[in-house]
């Protein structure tokens, strides 16, 4: 059956057995049995009908930028979608597909002065990404401004949510519980002033710049922030600061980020996370957990 799999599809671009840390923020992962890259909403419907019909597994990444992928890779059929990139904008409302860059989408805004997208300038992952996990920073969130979506569910029928219906919550949409794969999302802004939205996305990414080690590869902030507490500066006060395993560490610049300093592998990371969550629950009795997503086989 997965034999075929190339052959059922001589159009899409697959790779076997492909090393996922090619592709994620952390340069870790271990491989992809099958990586598919879908160029448009009839081939990622393809795909998932077939793995439907096949009960293979299907797992779907944006650009990896929030997630560890174990060292054992991922079983079955994972697509990445990345070539489904286009923004366009209408009046107040921009269209962007799933597989843009969220940093791109919040650009096209600006450069169309409308406002509402700024707190996105710096944040790293894909417009599906963002939508699956209401992504944030300094204040904004995506479900204030994500007013549709589109999605395609695991059989492959194709889902039109509006913001109501997308549930949204502190790193949670309704696309997560319907394990659906985001294909496209509108985001309703307001006109504004292009020198004073350029203003602020320019503040927002400095002060990124200046607090978190934008300069080495990591997954982001790793955990949620603990109801009452902010989780960099628990790991901090614990004393964490540059604890190494293998070669992922605490970063020195900003204790809610782990780094990959020397040739880290996924079970590198996960060590220091585990870590991490023992100490400042020994010490402060606080549970920490992960907002990274952690996905695959452990290595064998």
């Amino acid at each position: 059956m997965a034999n075929n799999l190339m052959q059922e599809f001589p159009d899409i671009q697959i790779l076997k057995d492909e090393p996922l840390s090619k592709y994620t923020n952390t340069k870790t992962g271990g491989p992809a049995d099958w990586l598919a890259f879908p160029k448009d909403v009839a081939e990622v419907q393809k795909l998932v009908q077939f793995a439907d019909a096949n009960a293979m597994p299907l797992t779907v990444i944006g650009n990896a930028s929030n997630l560890i992928v174990r060292d054992g890779g991922i079983e079955g059929l994972t697509m990445i979608l990345t070539q489904m990139n286009g923004i366009q904008v209408e009046g107040n409302r921009v269209i962007a597909q799933a597989g843009a860059s969220y940093i791109e989408t919040t650009k096209a805004a600006r450069d169309h002065s409308l406002t509402g997208l700024e707190f996105a300038a710096g944040i790293p992952g894909s417009v599906g990404g963002a939508i699956f996990m209401n992504a944030g920073a300094y204040g904004g969130e995506t479900k204030n401004v994500a007013s549709e979506v589109t999605a395609m569910l695991p059989d492959g029928t194709i889902k039109h949510y509006n913001n109501e219906e997308l549930d949204f919550g502190y790193r949670h949409s309704a696309v997560q519980d319907n394990h659906g794969i985001v294909l496209e999302a509108v985001f309703d802004l307001k006109l504004g002033d292009q020198a004073e939205i350029t203003a602020l996305m320019d503040d927002l990414n400095a002060r990124r710049a200046a607090k978190q080690p934008l300069e080495l590869p990591s997954c982001g902030s790793v955990f949620k922030r603990p109801e009452g507490y902010f989780a960099g500066k628990l790991i901090h006060d614990a004393g964490l600061q540059g604890y190494t395993s293998g070669g992922a560490q605490v970063s020195t610049k900003h204790a809610g980020f782990i780094v990959n300093v020397d040739h880290g592998t996924a079970t590198d990371y996960l060590n220091v996370i585990h870590h991490v969550q023992a100490t400042v629950k020994e010490k402060f009795g606080v549970s920490l957990e992960t907002e990274v997503r952690i996905i695959g086989r452990e290595a064998e």
